[in-house]
């Protein structure tokens, strides 16, 4: 026991001792001043060690103690660059990171010696080709029009586009870099719930944008939504597409508050509110409380808009209250132009890891729901369907398609194009790359005229990837992508296709009788178009 005290005080006591014995002869002009020095700082060090309350390993071992903390305040550096495997995620495998940066450059993708995943693991998914492969179609094609019959101003949208991502989340540099990549490459640019900034106007691309429960850039004084203020921002040319955000992957339930330290002059004149003054986004709308005044709302937007197409962005929760929003369409006769499905794996900010790890549905099966539904209702002609959550490889797009999407959304995707390296600091403002920081000196190492190169790189070889892809699957168009070309190993010994694992839902069965039974059955019945609570059955 003795001896264990003493090994952990021991430091502590050399250092005491030396900064005793040579302090007369650093005062006499020795040449022992520097060390002298060292050592009363190091014993001060270890005075206050002892003395604080807030840490017990400090305590127990003055100076030595501090090596635990610098250990653990590395560990993520540590486990990223000498310990994660290829393939391990966390969020995103180092292959798929080094997919993105070859992308983005411009430099080969290919692999040599054959693939290094388990192909007989469960999970293994891949696309069946053809003995017949088609000829590549052009990449640029691959678009879809956004706008319902009600839409007077329809969008011709890439198959894959900018997440939504804010400026304040983001620096200035990255927006920049972001939306000229967009530009470059003719695809959108959803703006975030933080509201269309200067620097997304700076290069003209495309924009889609996000409308919070904040309603920032149409907000009134007293945080309620302001109708002439969206209306001059949202009858801007560069503004495609106007969507409602229910609610994000990340932390769907959830609001958001910006510290007024945070809000400075750029962010509150872009989102419209006071300076330094804390900026409140609500966990939900004040403009709606029902599946039906949802619906109003949007047919407001589009009136205000000027006929451009408004949607809605949510993470799956409740089945009950997206059924009834369906129900809603179906009343009013009013119809969204597009849904957005966010997967609870998404989400390239801060969240409470609670909500991040158990709260909501992830985007695969909140795809399906939203596709199944639709097509129950016989609505699913009428209204597009995006998806967004973890994507990064034209593979990623492919399944998405498969599975029922139009479109889709990548965050975290784009920023590796633009220099992220997953050093997961988005949330304390010292990006090391630039990215997600509003300190002007991190960001400025941020070169726009690159970054925005490598954004339209990263798009236009992830979309000829998929070219190739659907190519080798005997397919021309990205619309012919169904269940059934997509399989996946279910077990050692079966492989199954998407088809035959995914329920898939008869046109207009919602309606007509024709699900009597079953999860859509009794969500169906729960579902009430005048209000999100769940009616008894």
């Amino acid at each position: 026991m003795q001896l264990s005290i003493l090994s952990r005080y021991l430091p502590f006591a050399l250092c005491v001792a030396f900064a005793v014995i040579s302090l007369p002869f650093a005062l006499g002009g020795g040449t022992l001043w520097l060390f002298t020095l060292i050592a009363l700082a190091l014993s001060l060090v270890g005075v206050h060690d002892l003395r604080q309350t807030r840490h017990a390993v400090l305590r127990n071992y003055p100076l030595i103690g501090h090596i635990r903390y610098m250990a653990e305040s590395v560990r993520p550096e540590i486990r990223q660059y000498l310990i994660e495997d290829d393939d391990d995620r966390v969020p995103f495998s180092r292959a798929q990171r080094s997919l993105v940066y070859a992308r983005a450059k411009n430099e080969s993708s290919e692999k040599a010696f054959g693939t290094l995943i388990d192909v007989y693991g469960d999970g293994y998914e891949f696309i069946s080709h053809s003995t017949r492969p088609a000829p590549l179609s052009d990449p640029a094609s691959f678009r879809v029009t956004v706008g319902g019959p009600q839409c007077r101003r329809p969008y011709s949208a890439s198959l894959f586009n900018i997440s939504a991502m804010s400026f304040g989340s983001l620096s200035a540099n990255a927006i920049r870099a972001l939306n000229k990549g967009a530009r470059m490459g003719n695809f959108a640019h959803d703006t975030g719930e933080g509201s269309i900034s200067p620097y997304h106007r700076e290069a003209g691309g495309d924009l889609i944008w996000e409308l919070g429960s904040g309603y920032f850039g149409c907000r009134a004084t007293d945080g309620a939504f302001d109708p002439e203020r969206f209306a001059a921002q949202a009858r801007n040319d560069q503004v495609k597409m106007v969507e409602i955000k229910l609610s994000q992957g990340a932390k769907p339930g959830h609001g958001g508050i910006l510290p007024g330290h945070k809000v400075t002059p750029e962010i509150a004149e872009t989102r419209g509110v006071p300076i330094a003054c804390d900026c409140i986004s609500p966990s939900r709308h004040s403009a709606f409380s029902t599946p039906v005044e949802l619906m109003r709302f949007i047919e407001r937007l589009r009136d205000l808009s000027d006929g451009k197409p408004v949607g809605f962005k949510l993470c799956i929760g409740h089945p009950w209250e997206f059924m009834g929003i369906v129900k809603a369409m179906l009343e009013t006769g009013i119809l969204p132009d597009f849904i957005v499905v966010d997967g609870k794996e998404g989400g390239t900010g801060a969240a409470p890891v609670e909500f991040s790890n158990h709260i909501g549905v992830p985007l695969r099966e909140g795809l399906l729901f939203v596709h199944n539904t639709l097509i129950g209702a016989g609505l699913r002609d009428k209204i597009r369907i995006g998806a967004a959550g973890r994507v990064v490889s034209a593979f990623d797009i492919a399944c998405l398609l498969a599975l029922g999407a139009d479109w889709v959304n990548a965050a975290r995707g784009f920023m590796f194009a633009i220099g992220c390296i997953q050093s997961q600091s988005c949330h304390t403002n010292r990006c090391p790359t630039g990215v997600a920081t509003q300190d002007p000196l991190r960001q400025k190492a941020l070169v726009v005229p690159d970054k925005a190169e490598r954004v339209h790189n990263f798009h236009r070889n992830t979309m000829k990837a998929l070219a190739e892809m659907l190519a080798a699957a005997g397919l021309e168009r990205p619309e012919q992508l169904g269940p059934r070309h997509l399989a996946k190993r279910v077990d050692a010994s079966e492989i199954r296709l998407f088809s035959q694992i995914h329920y898939a839902m008869k046109p207009g069965a919602l309606l007509d009788g024709g699900v009597t039974s079953g999860f859509y059955a009794e969500s169906w019945k729960m579902a009430d178009p005048e209000s999100f609570d769940a009616q008894p059955v």
